[in-house]
């Protein structure tokens, strides 16, 4: 009955990766694959805090990502001191990305809000929320201390440090006059000369199109996590 059950959880295993995805830089505060982690829960994959945070740059924010979905609305949120996973109130996107693609994919150039701000030694979380074509939300975390010691990582086709895949594409959904959403398109292959065009600078704060798919997004997870 035990060789069963383990057939089985392994034939399962590679259809549950392939429709997650990875936070690679910074590094993700554990494998969010393996019970009884889940990306399905909220805030951060039901992982709780590490001691062992990442040094992270205080004049950029590069995220790596690696998705395994065709296209990916994604999400990246900060909270600030060293318990912030209660309290995500500062967006880095507050109009959705939109990935069209799947592989590695690295951002950068997040613009944060003046009154914020980054000190040597401050101790934040990075989460990572990312909406696919089945509605529902999953998340990452990855726990940081500000540096400005630390060397920002750019997006190029070649890092190996925080690469993007060839032919990933990213737009940043708008909000019209009238109500309609809107996209302006990128492509994040561009060299590092253009890495804030290929990235986007993203302004921190709330818009009604980002509103509408979280909270979209948090009700259909919800109604999944038992």
């Amino acid at each position: 009955m035990a060789t069963i059950n383990l057939i089985l959880l392994f034939s399962f295993l590679p259809s549950l990766v392939s429709a997650h995805f990875s936070l690679d830089y910074p590094p993700a505060r554990g494998n969010s694959f393996l019970p009884p982690a889940s990306q399905w829960v909220y805030p951060c994959a039901n992982i709780n805090t590490t001691e062992n945070r990442t040094l992270y740059p205080t004049n950029s924010f590069p995220i790596g990502l690696n998705l395994h979905h065709h296209w990916t609305y994604v999400f990246i949120n900060l909270a600030l001191g060293t318990n912030g996973s209660s309290n995500f109130n500062i967006s880095l996107t507050p109009s959705p990305l939109n990935a069209t693609g799947s592989g590695y994919l690295c951002l950068s150039d997040f613009d944060l809000p003046s009154e914020v701000k980054l000190e040597d030694g401050l101790n934040a979380t990075i989460q990572v929320v990312t909406v696919g074509e089945s509605g529902s939300a999953l998340y990452n975390c990855a726990d940081i201390t500000f540096s400005s010691n630390t060397t920002a990582l750019h997006a190029s086709d070649n890092s190996t440090q925080c690469p993007t895949t060839p032919g990933i594409t990213v737009t940043t959904l708008t909000d019209e006059p009238n109500g309609t959403s809107n996209s302006s398109s990128t492509n994040t292959t561009s060299s590092p000369s253009s890495t804030s065009t290929s990235s986007g600078s993203k302004n921190a704060g709330i818009s009604w199109s980002a509103t509408v798919v979280l909270l979209s997004a948090l009700g259909v997870a919800g109604l999944l996590v038992i």
